[in-house]
């Protein structure tokens, strides 16, 4: 039997593990489970906190579904996911083995990207950092920070902390700390990617635990092998250093740099490949809704990472579910998403105009949501998902606009996520938006990409 490499991509709402056929890079089998891992925010500081128990078991049933024969050959392992979040755990006990599976012990929450609990005053009193990229909340040391200044006493449970990729390494490695690639490492903040260090001498005046920050390793790099058998997956196993889910989409279609990727999903991305040669700047741009990622080798992607994206559409038909509730009717969100589809699609245009960013923007989080040129005659249902569809489409373009694409050769776009996959009123929105080709890649999704950039670099 042919060698197989294991892809996963531990995303804000579910898990998805693949098999790669390592020779001909065609995915074998896969799956992908909602963790439902979300806590409530009963704090009153906007916190939004994952349950890291619930994921793993989440990883654990998915690799456990795929065939036993075939996990026998996997002959390595890449990881991707949600990026910016932070975990703690203790190096010594950060998980317990059982069999061939493992589960988590003596970890906190995960603290996730969308986590709000850094206001702006609050950003605005940390030191500036030496990067190119501005800070926000939800990254992972402004997380640690916040920490800090009100539960200091929290922080000293701890002896590691990462991003639940980076945990995930850790353990299958069974390593004394956490490794992460500059993809990662960009996404917390205090990282500065053409030096590719962290700003050790800042966060050392401002007082930060330095014992806290991974150590850097090149993406697409290994980490280390598996410390146990897992799954039936030979003990021994390489396991690539854990990137960036985004990155990771990005990687499993763009085939050149004349391509552009929309990614949409829980937010949104749309993004395309810098030259060679690019440098950042030396200093954040806060204002700028455009900000340059890490990619491999030293490149860059020019990115306009959006909140607002099927999170928007998850809210909006939340509140029509809450509504018919409070009206005494019962329909499954899943039911009202695709009436709303149906509706949306029945209605071609709409003069009702929706700015959908209920979470503001990284550049602009005073920025919330709008519902202007409203009549008595655009307020159905069809009306409505139409204009929010194509406010969302809207405002990524606008950060983004289609001549800064022209101007850098695009020729086409590759859409991708699982937001713009089940909503074809939102890919018409897209295809109306851009006057160039949109194409919609077959595996374009991070559990893929983390699986070729291991075939292919490691």
């Amino acid at each position: 039997m042919s060698p197989f490499i294991l892809g996963i991509d531990l995303g804000t709402t579910s898990v998805k593990v693949v098999l790669l056929e390592a020779s001909s890079k065609t995915v074998v089998t896969s799956c992908s489970l909602p963790t439902e891992s979300d806590r409530s925010d009963s704090s009153g500081v906007k916190a939004k906190e994952q349950d890291p128990g619930r994921i793993i078991t989440t990883l654990n049933r998915c690799v456990a579904s795929l065939p036993r024969d075939q996990l026998q050959h996997v002959r390595g392992i890449g990881l991707s996911g949600q990026m910016h979040g932070v975990l703690f755990w203790k190096h010594k006990s950060g998980c317990d083995w059982k069999g061939d599976s493992f589960r988590a012990k003596d970890t906190s929450q995960l603290i996730t990207w969308q986590d709000g609990r850094c206001s702006s005053s609050f950003l605005s009193s940390l030191p500036k950092p030496d990067s190119h990229l501005s800070l926000a909340t939800g990254f992972g040391c402004t997380t640690i920070f916040w920490y800090m200044k009100h539960r200091q006493e929290f922080l000293e449970d701890f002896t590691a902390a990462g991003t639940i990729q980076d945990y995930v390494v850790s353990m299958l490695c069974g390593l004394d700390g956490c490794v992460m690639t500059p993809q990662n490492a960009a996404s917390w903040g205090y990282f500065n990617s053409t030096t590719n260090q962290w700003n050790h001498d800042i966060l050392k005046d401002a007082g930060f635990p330095l014992r806290l920050l991974p150590q850097c390793v090149a993406s697409g790099s290994l980490a280390g092998q598996t410390c146990s058998a897992w799954h039936g997956i030979p003990a021994h196993t390489p396991v690539g250093a854990a990137l960036g889910d985004f990155q990771c989409a990005v990687y499993s279609c763009m085939i050149g740099r004349t391509d552009a990727v929309l990614n949409i999903s829980t937010s949104a991305q749309l993004t395309y490949a810098m030259p060679a040669h690019f440098k950042p700047p030396d200093a954040p741009q806060p204002a700028s809704p455009v900000s340059y990622f890490p990619y491999f080798d030293g490149s860059y992607l020019a990115v306009a990472a959006s909140l607002n994206g099927g999170n928007v559409l998850a809210t909006f038909v939340g509140i029509l579910s809450d509504w018919m509730k409070e009206l005494g009717v019962e329909l499954s969100e899943s039911s009202l998403f695709e009436k709303l589809i149906d509706c949306g699609l029945s209605q071609e245009s709409t003069d009702l105009r929706v700015s959908p960013t209920i979470l503001g923007e990284r550049h602009n989080p005073l920025c919330l949501g709008q519902v202007t040129n409203i009549s008595t005659s655009n307020l159905s249902l069809g009306h409505v998902t139409r204009a929010l569809c194509r406010g969302l489409v809207d405002n990524i373009t606008s950060m983004m606009p289609v001549e800064c694409l022209q101007e850098a050769g695009v020729s086409r776009i590759v859409g991708s996520g699982s937001a713009l996959s089940r909503n074809l009123v939102l890919r018409q929105e897209v295809e109306r938006a851009f006057p160039l080709p949109v194409e919609y890649g077959q595996n374009v999704d991070s559990a893929v990409g983390v699986a070729m950039v291991f075939c292919d670099r490691l």
